[in-house]
């Protein structure tokens, strides 16, 4: 079957360790024919695919498997949950082997010789190594098995060539055993993958909190009156549910009997209840909370508003910002050349050490770890793991995607839904932000004040309007008394309307001359003008109030050196009254939907990066054509499907909000770059120099990690 639209799929991975990993299974689904784009994020450990013809599951399952790795369905909540057990388990197997180990080498060392001791150090490493460590040495082996490396690579040849050692010591063939540092780095490996398990848990819960929302059963009323508890995925459109007081509505639905408040907090941000009455639509996942409610199911499973936001947000977080590109070219290339530098180091060390040993002498005097054999094969072997052990790149591949999850659940706590993850990077230059009028700057919900049309004229008019998704076509709706049969109905986008009634044809929009409703105008309304018949029936006023925030955000978006620019297809007179209270300098009136994308293109053209905010079918190829398009939610469906973000509550302000996120998450992906290459870049020299101990390079290679998730989990706070 062919597609004639582009398919979205979203699926969870297993096994992968680091970025290395997740650039591999991109690679090897890219491959894959059908496949238009593909990205694969490490931090949630979700590949998303975007298919350009009809590709079934299992082909991309296998793609994934050809490379090494898995694919799981199993629910995240569920996956998260048995990998920390395990986690929790080899971390407790590994240490309680290790810390025995660590007192006896210390003995050793202190001269209480122990003649058992290297045959001990061998086997406790190798039980640590092979069983608390499969998984590393699991994904160590699909790397290399598939000619790359990755981060479990390392630490495998770091703990394997130590544990090398100790086997060759207890034979009497190797001068200096660090079977126990072997054995050290992986318990410090896993104490770090544990810690780290727990963080991104920690960074992805309003996700989780999200899916907790979803209902997983419905009371459904049967036609004979009784009530039969049913799966949520049984439900189908057009059950009646009751939702009884302290429930979750588990379907987005209209209320058929009852009256009660509801708490739509994870909708709107606003704690005070909504009263919902018969007629009121009800969304799943908010709360019930004083009386019974009868529910008529118009939207189930993923056409839910509660699952079209949890994925576009997991969307969001599957996807890459541009940025992204620059470190996963570096983390391709990183892993094949430190181990080449750690054999470097390795073999300079070995054949040169008589020469350069007095360094490591001067050097012991203060810093104690530094190795104290003259070997040349022990000091080589000890600056190679050093070296390999400390270069494992988890920081870099962590420092971006962290920082995204939680930059677009801030987004989410604060009414927006970012849908395309580059706007976050973008977002921050934006220098123009160009704002349509009706329900973006003023309420959205205009009322008619003023028409000089007939009673019959009125109600055809208020038919006609009836039809159409316009905010001004719903307040001219109101003026319907009765009904009239509506034919040859078309929206024309940046005009009107215009249908046939009673055998006559009708034209309701944009005045031929609006030099003719200048007091009106000059009044602040929006004049809509009625034709029959090609005659010029009359007009109606319609006044939209301003929205109190919208003072705020031209004020804050100029304080940070943003132009606002206002463009609206409303006549001269509204928009310069609209314009002069807002305190906006640069306004454009009477534009069509091609006059929008005109003025996207100018602001282009002079080199500043443009956002453009609107709602309706006119604004949606602007919001397209802008560097950022931002969308009402109460705005057409064509205009959030255009958008980059979507503005869930709240009025123009989240405009302002967006930006000061964008902001603060690159701040934070900076400050997450800079460490995690700074570290290596002074990491690194002293490895190879043999200044370091191998434990004291485990331990700040999971140290890295860590403080790259913690300082991504800052933006929630900042």
């Amino acid at each position: 079957m062919n597609m004639t639209t582009e398919e979205k799929r979203n699926f969870r991975i297993t096994g992968m360790t680091c970025a290395t990993c997740a650039m591999t299974v991109e690679k090897a689904l890219k491959k894959v024919e059908g496949v238009k784009f593909a990205a694969v994020n490490l931090a949630t450990e979700t590949a998303f695919v975007l298919l350009e013809k009809d590709v079934p599951q299992r082909v991309l399952e296998e793609a994934v498997e050809r490379v090494g790795y898995g694919v799981t369905y199993e629910s995240q909540e569920n996956f998260e949950a048995r990998r920390y057990r395990a986690s929790k388990r080899n971390v407790i197997f590994a240490w309680s082997i290790t810390v025995p180990l660590m007192l006896l080498m210390f003995l050793h060392m202190a001269g209480y010789h122990i003649s058992w001791f290297y045959y001990a150090e061998t086997i406790a490493s190798a039980l640590v190594i092979f069983i608390a460590g499969k998984q590393t040495i699991k994904g160590a082996w699909i790397a290399l098995s598939h000619i790359h490396a990755n981060m479990d690579v390392l630490v495998f040849l770091g703990s394997l060539t130590s544990l090398i050692t100790a086997l060759l010591a207890s034979v009497g063939l190797f001068e200096t055993s660090f079977g126990s540092i072997g054995a050290m780095i992986m318990s410090i490996h896993l104490t770090g993958r544990f810690i780290e398990s727990r963080l991104r848990d920690k960074a992805s819960k309003e996700v989780k909190a999200l899916l907790k929302l979803k209902a997983q059963e419905a009371r459904v009323i049967t036609e004979d009156g009784k009530e039969i508890l049913m799966p949520i995925e049984a439900v189908k459109q057009g059950f009646l549910i009751a939702v009884k007081p302290g429930e979750r509505i588990p379907a987005d639905g209209e209320v058929a009997e009852g009256v009660s408040s509801v708490d739509e907090a994870m909708i709107t941000g606003e704690p005070m209840p909504v009263l919902k009455k018969s007629g009121d639509k009800v969304t799943s996942g908010s709360l019930n909370l004083s009386s019974f409610l009868k529910v008529r199911v118009t939207q189930v499973g993923e056409d839910t508003f509660l699952s079209q936001m949890i994925s576009l947000i997991q969307e969001a977080q599957g996807s890459k910002i541009p940025i992204q590109a620059l470190a996963d070219r570096i983390t391709n290339v990183f892993v094949p050349i430190v181990t080449f530098l750690a054999l470097l180091s390795g073999v300079l060390w070995a054949f040169n050490v008589e020469e350069w040993g007095s360094l490591l002498s001067h050097a012991k005097q203060i810093l104690p770890w530094v190795i104290e054999s003259r070997d040349p094969l022990s000091v080589g072997v000890f600056a190679f793991v050093t070296t390999i052990v400390i270069a494992c790149p988890c920081a870099l591949g962590l420092a971006i995607p962290m920082a995204l999850i939680t930059g677009t659940n801030k987004a989410m706590r604060q009414g927006l839904i970012i849908r395309n993850a580059e706007a976050i990077q973008t977002t921050k230059d934006v220098g123009v932000v160009i704002f349509d009028k009706t329900g973006t700057l003023t309420l959205g919900s205009p009322k008619v004040v003023e028409h000089n049309l007939t009673e019959e004229v009125a109600n055809i008019v208020g038919n006609l309007e009836s039809l159409s998704n316009h905010p001004l076509g719903k307040a001219i709706a109101e003026l319907k008394k009765g009904d009239v049969e509506i034919n040859d109905f078309e929206e024309i986008v940046g005009e009107g309307i215009r249908g046939t009634a009673r055998g006559q044809s009708y034209l309701v929009g944009r005045p031929e001359n609006p030099q003719r409703y200048r007091q009106l105008l000059e009044k602040g309304y929006t004049v809509v003008e009625v034709m029959r018949d090609g005659s010029i029936l009359g007009y109606i006023g319609v006044f939209d109030p301003i929205r109190e925030d919208s003072f705020e955000v031209v004020r804050r978006l100029k304080s940070m050196g943003v132009d606002v620019v206002l463009a609206t297809g409303d006549g001269e007179g509204t928009a310069k009254v609209v314009a002069s209270e807002l305190g906006i300098k640069d306004f454009y009136w009477g534009v069509r939907p091609d006059d929008k994308v005109n003025i996207v293109r100018h602001y282009q053209g002079a080199g500043k990066k443009v956002m453009m905010t609107g709602d309706g079918m006119n604004d949606a190829a602007a919001l397209k054509a802008a560097d950022v398009g931002v969308a009402m939610g109460s705005g057409t469906d064509l205009a959030i499907d255009s958008a980059d973000v979507v503005i869930l509550n709240g009025g123009a302000s989240k405009v302002v909000d967006l930006i000061e996120i964008s902001k603060e998450t690159f701040s934070v992906i900076r400050q997450n770059l800079a460490w995690a290459f700074g570290y290596n870049v002074i990491a690194i020299p002293l490895a190879m120099s043999a200044l370091l101990h191998p434990i004291i390079a485990e331990g700040a290679m999971a140290l890295s990690s860590i403080s790259v998730i913690l300082n991504s989990l800052r933006i929630k706070s900042v």
